[in-house]
């Protein structure tokens, strides 16, 4: 079974980013090209109904997953990076967390309006980060048509946040 394997690759690392977190790494999941290739999979048979129009990934695990998920797909992959990263002109968007604030940027002409976007990082935890994400589709014009992610941390209750966007939301192994 796919969540297993997915559980049994992943690392916890304690007191990171600091302390009284439990990390989930999923950096051990690229040690098996066999397991990537079914999380690809699994991602797009869960979105092979619907029309998408592109992908996002989130900075920067959001990267690994969502441009193989839009090669399979066939679409377009975008950046969603933390503010001056990208080259070309921006929007932005700035939202807190629980120990600060952050800004996510992406480029102006990357959205056609209308598109259905499916938004892809590797971790929901409260879904700040996918929020700010979703903010920058919409001002430009896009749908967010759903989100994927590796992992949720459930008690976060990030999806209940995200469901006011998209009710489309995949997480292969839940904590």
């Amino acid at each position: 079974m796919l969540k297993t394997k997915i559980k049994a690759a992943i690392r916890d690392v304690a007191d990171f980013p600091k302390q009284g977190i439990m990390f989930k790494d999923i950096t051990p999941l690229f040690h098996n090209q066999e397991l990537c290739n079914d999380i690809i999979t699994a991602f797009a048979n869960n979105i092979d109904e619907r029309k998408v129009d592109a992908i996002i990934g989130v900075e920067s695990r959001g990267f690994l997953f969502g441009f193989a998920l839009a090669n399979k797909l066939n679409v377009p992959f975008i950046l969603v990076r933390k503010a001056g990263k990208l080259p070309y002109k921006t929007i932005s968007y700035e939202y807190n967390l629980e120990y600060g604030s952050a800004i996510v940027e992406m480029q102006v002409d990357e959205i056609k309006p209308g598109w259905n976007v499916i938004i892809h990082d590797d971790l929901l935890a409260t879904g700040g980060t996918a929020i700010a994400a979703a903010k920058l589709v919409e001002m430009q014009g896009g749908k967010v048509a759903g989100f994927a992610f590796v992992v949720e941390l459930e008690f976060l209750k990030g999806r209940e946040r995200l469901s006011n966007y998209s009710p489309n939301i995949n997480s292969l192994v839940n904590y």
